[in-house]
């Protein structure tokens, strides 16, 4: 009986089981249930997508070949203007992370680049030509300069903040221009010639201008990444709405402090990178003028690209050094102009219209690709 009931039991699975197989219409069995289709990537897609990246490594590979190349074609003199173009674009990378990523127009940047370029020299003349250490010892102190200036400033934010360092940068320079120990007016000279690694000193226009390119392409790389980090967000975040951030959690003023210590020490190295090309400093070299050229740099090659205002920053010692003597030395009115147009014209700067000219030619050859 046992073994019957267990045959009647399997007879009435296997009677279920073909109920589930067979469908309503002849009792054929339903086909199985297809399997999902997994959609190959469209390699067209993916090259477009990759396109912009490829074109944009190319043209930093150029640039970066271009710069490299440039001792080897040009004579010492361009050599030279280049290298004081490199150091001051060390200057303005500091202005525009303060001017373009944090929302703070700074005119007292100069100071700390004062700073940096005497403690260089006097590094150089009293310690050692090592330029490793020049620059260095720089960036300590102008670190330190801004630490001990900075705390009151950026509790301020606006005009206000635009005056304080104003002040800053014109108490500084008066100092300068009146101590003895940095030469006063007459500023301090007797750098040596720099060397790297107790090797012998660096005596050509070359080789002084691959060290400092070497340098400001560190300093831009450094820069770039607290951009990119949480930490350029958040002052991106309070730039845009600090009343947000703080109700978030965030304290602006230390962010904004931080920060400003940051562009600080960039000016320093800046500064000692501008006195290993000239060998000599002075007051004139860190004046208000100073301070509103890189503030211009930034306007002009866009605020917050960080290569915009490098760019910016060649255009304006080019004019100011270059072509300003042969058009009578109306290189301010050249650059006022310049300034004006950037304004009316180009609201993002070069770096703006750059940029907008590479999207709109991905944009043309992505609707020429679609159509085809």
């Amino acid at each position: 009986m046992r073994a019957e009931t267990e045959k009647e039991k399997e007879q009435e699975k296997e009677q279920e089981q073909e109920k589930d197989t067979v469908t309503v219409h002849g009792g054929t069995p339903a086909p199985p249930d297809p399997a999902p289709v997994v959609e190959a990537p469209d390699s067209a897609a993916t090259a477009g997508a990759d396109r912009p990246h490829r074109r944009r490594a190319a043209v930093v590979v150029a640039v970066v070949a271009l710069l490299t190349a440039a001792p080897l074609v040009l004579s010492p003199y361009p050599v030279s203007a280049m290298t004081r173009m490199l150091a001051f674009a060390v200057l303005v990378i500091g202005v525009d992370l303060l001017t373009g990523v944090t929302g703070l127009p700074s005119l007292g940047q100069a100071a700390y680049f004062g700073v940096g370029a005497y403690t260089a020299v006097l590094v150089g003349v009293h310690i050692t030509p090592d330029a490793m250490v020049q620059a260095l010892a720089g960036l300590v102190m102008g670190l330190v300069a801004a630490a001990v200036t900075g705390w009151v400033a950026v509790r301020a934010r606006g005009i206000v903040f635009l005056m304080l360092t104003l002040a800053i940068g014109e108490s500084v320079h008066q100092v300068a221009d009146t101590w003895s120990a940095v030469g006063g007016s007459n500023g301090l000279a007797g750098m040596p010639p720099v060397t790297l690694f107790g090797g012998p000193a660096l005596l050509a226009a070359g080789f002084v201008y691959w060290w400092v390119l070497v340098v400001a392409a560190l300093v831009f790389a450094a820069v770039a990444l607290v951009v990119r980090s949480p930490y350029g967000r958040t002052l991106r975040g309070i730039r845009d709405n600090e009343a947000r951030m703080r109700a978030l959690g965030y304290r602006p003023a230390l962010a904004r402090y931080g920060v400003f210590c940051l562009a600080g020490a960039v000016a320093g190295v800046g500064g000692a990178l501008w006195a290993q090309q000239a060998r000599f400093f002075s007051p004139g070299d860190m004046g208000f003028e100073v301070a509103a050229l890189a503030l211009l740099s930034v306007v002009i090659g866009g605020a917050g690209s960080l290569w915009g205002p490098c760019l910016g920053a060649a255009l304006v010692l080019f004019v100011r050094d270059n072509l300003s003597a042969s058009i009578g030395g109306h290189g301010p009115l050249v650059l006022g102009a310049v300034f004006v147009a950037v304004v009316f014209l180009m609201p993002r700067g070069l770096a703006g219209l750059t940029g907008g000219r590479l999207r709109e030619l991905a944009g043309a050859r992505r609707r020429k690709e679609n159509s085809s």
